[in-house]
């Protein structure tokens, strides 16, 4: 069997590649662009594309069905860079992958802690030699009440990393969980909005999640409060969290995803404009994180998203699958 993999990374992605291919007896093809109509004709021969968060349309699957692709699998969790319907439409299968719950879950307990340490300042004054206190105090965690919303399979071991710290943590998911149960006490969302110090989002980019985050739910929550985000950048409206930002209704915020960011990650920008106006507002203010979706990017991430995307192609049942993490 013959696999296309798009965006095909030399300096992470190629041993991984090279080993999985071995091992489970495929070809792989590497194509190192990302996909678009000029280049979809080189998976011809191929029964599945391996691709990332790159935007695939109509027209790519269009071509990838003449050239005899049958399966698009994405080496990410979220697959809403796909066109499912179109997908759909030409019969072809679509699955997405799981990885190390520990890559996301600790880096997340990483920002809750830098958020509620004021870590950015604390790191931009040190390089310009300012090592004064004042603006610069922070908080414990143990003090606190952390709500996590989503307690798939990140969201719990995020949970069991904080249950170490002492705080109190109540979580939100409408499929809960027994192991979450162990860390934490299940609330309504607006119990979980109104009682928390600090919310972090572990949900996928769905419907229901979409927005979840705006104008009127950031009224119920405490004044100063801390967000943190490394699932989906759907799950918050940007202009209402803005808006929040400046008059300090959220104290701190920690974010590895952002609306609209498909397109922008993973590039080298330094000397151009990202034409994403909120993305620059909130990388210049001094309570907020704002980093390029890296949640996920450890050396255990890596291997299982290559080789589980080998695997979803060599296993296509037909199906449109999606992974809950």
């Amino acid at each position: 069997m013959k696999i296309a993999a798009y965006n095909y990374r030399d300096f992470d992605e190629a041993p991984y590649f090279e080993k999985f291919s071995k091992q489970y007896g495929v070809e792989i093809v590497p194509i190192r662009a990302v996909p678009c109509v000029e280049n979809a004709h080189l998976a011809a021969g191929c029964e599945g594309v391996s691709v990332i968060t790159q935007p695939i349309t109509e027209e790519i699957i269009a071509i990838w069905e003449k050239e005899g692709v049958k399966h698009i699998s994405t080496r990410t969790i979220g697959f809403d860079h796909i066109d499912l319907e179109a997908a759909k439409k030409h019969k072809m299968a679509v699955s997405n992958v799981t990885y190390s719950t520990g890559s996301v879950a600790d880096y997340t307990v990483m920002l809750i802690l830098m958020a509620l340490r004021k870590m950015k300042s604390i790191i931009k004054r040190a390089e310009g030699m300012d090592y004064s206190l004042p603006g610069n105090i922070g908080r414990e965690i143990k003090d606190l009440t952390v709500g996590v919303v989503g307690t798939g399979k990140i969201g719990t071991h995020v949970l069991r990393n904080l249950s170490g710290f002492g705080c109190r943590l109540i979580s939100y998911d409408p499929y809960q969980n027994e192991e979450a149960k162990k860390y934490s006490s299940y609330v309504s969302l607006e119990q979980l909005f109104c009682e928390s110090d600090v919310i972090t989002f572990h949900t996928p980019a769905t419907e229901s999640s979409f927005h979840m985050v705006n104008a009127e739910s950031l009224k119920m929550m405490k004044d100063g409060v801390v967000i943190i985000n490394t699932a989906r950048g759907s799950i918050i409206d940007t202009p209402a969290f803005l808006d929040s930002l400046e008059s300090g209704k959220v104290g701190a915020a920690a974010l590895d995803v952002i609306e609209n960011e498909l397109g922008i990650f993973y590039g080298d920008y330094k000397y151009q404009n990202i034409a994403h106006r909120e993305m620059s507002i909130l990388k210049d203010l001094p309570n907020v994180l704002m980093l390029p979706h890296m949640a996920f990017y450890t050396e255990n991430a890596i291997s299982d998203m290559v080789e589980h995307s080998i695997l979803s192609i060599l296993h296509n049942n037909g199906n449109i699958i999606s992974g809950r993490q």
